[in-house]
């Protein structure tokens, strides 16, 4: 399979990227390893502008688009994506439309409407909400901006190109799976620098469809996606970074919300963090494979810490929200 972009062209995404923020840091920390039992780093995405790993896509996105025409852009989320388009596209003028399900998170919504969104409330789920955004992209002739694409996959691979530079000779990378931007930058920056690192997919219990996917060899739809991990709940793959999944990961794994609970217990105990369900997942499936990391090297992404308040509340008070 045919890379999505060159070395040479992540590298300009880089540089571009770089223009707006400064590279996010990666630790290993103490306690975190001394809970694994092995030497983990955390790429910290939770220190971008907006929070989350997205900003990097929605950058090199709208650099491209803003070459040419561009009356408005619309676009369907669970939040982070839709706080990257708004800070992407306000240097260039661009208006943009949001739009979410019904019981989105309460604080990406405002964090959305503060980087200049015009936010619509629709639909039940993201499934739902994406297909009335792509119906009204049609009928007022605005940008749709997809939940998965070649340069916003570029932009989102910078922080692979930054982890795997930083860190030598990862034995192994733990991503969350939502849409599958991350992951699959992660698999395209890996195999562009030529190393042997294993990319592990993590997933949620209630919302496995791409590990369903996988497992058929085929796209397999669910009709739920059940997980407070809003960042990962994915009722419908899409074809392209299924492709690249199946070619360039070594496993997906499921998780369960009480793990993930468990795990941004973890990072805030040992770290001082707060994650976004998404954003720890990779940490819960590392955990999750404590007994097998024993001797490795071992990454994780850290992909968002926006959570709202209340939810955040009582994860550390020893709870699991129920979406």
């Amino acid at each position: 399979m045919a890379p999505l972009f060159t070395l040479a062209e992540l590298e300009a995404a880089h540089a571009l990227v770089q223009r707006r923020m400064s590279p996010t840091p990666q630790y290993a920390w103490p306690l975190l390893c001394e809970r694994l039992g092995t030497e983990i780093w955390v790429k910290h995405e939770n220190h971008t502008p907006t929070g989350a790993f997205k900003v990097r896509g929605g950058m090199v996105y709208l650099d491209d688009l803003a070459r040419g025409d561009c009356p408005g852009i619309i676009t369907a989320t669970r939040g982070n994506h839709g706080q990257s388009i708004p800070f992407a596209a306000a240097p260039h003028g661009i208006p943009v439309k949001v739009y979410v399900p019904h019981g989105n998170a309460t604080e990406k919504n405002a964090a959305m409407r503060a980087w200049g969104a015009e936010l619509v409330v629709h639909g039940q789920d993201f499934e739902e909400s994406r297909q009335e955004c792509v119906a009204v992209a049609e009928a007022e002739g605005l940008h749709m901006v997809p939940s998965f694409h070649p340069l916003l996959v570029r932009g989102v691979a910078t922080y692979a190109l930054e982890l795997f530079r930083a860190v030598a000779d990862l034995d192994v990378v733990y991503v969350p799976i939502g849409m599958g931007s991350g992951i699959c930058g992660v698999i395209t920056a890996r195999d562009l620098l030529g190393l042997k690192t294993a990319v592990v997919g993590v997933v949620s219990e209630g919302a496995d469809a791409y590990a369903l996917s996988l497992e058929a060899g085929r796209v397999v739809e669910t009709n739920h996606a059940t997980t407070f991990a809003d960042g990962m709940a994915c009722r419908r793959p899409m074809e392209a970074p299924l492709e690249i999944i199946r070619a360039g990961a070594d496993r997906v794994i499921r998780v369960s919300d009480d793990e993930i609970a468990g795990a941004i217990r973890a990072y805030y105990s040992d770290t001082h963090n707060i994650a976004e369900g998404a954003g720890a997942a990779p940490l819960a499936a590392a955990l999750q494979e404590k007994d097998r990391l024993a001797g490795q090297r071992v990454g994780v992404i850290l992909c968002g810490g926006n959570i709202d308040t209340a939810w955040c509340a009582e994860i550390l008070s020893g709870g699991t929200p129920t979406p």
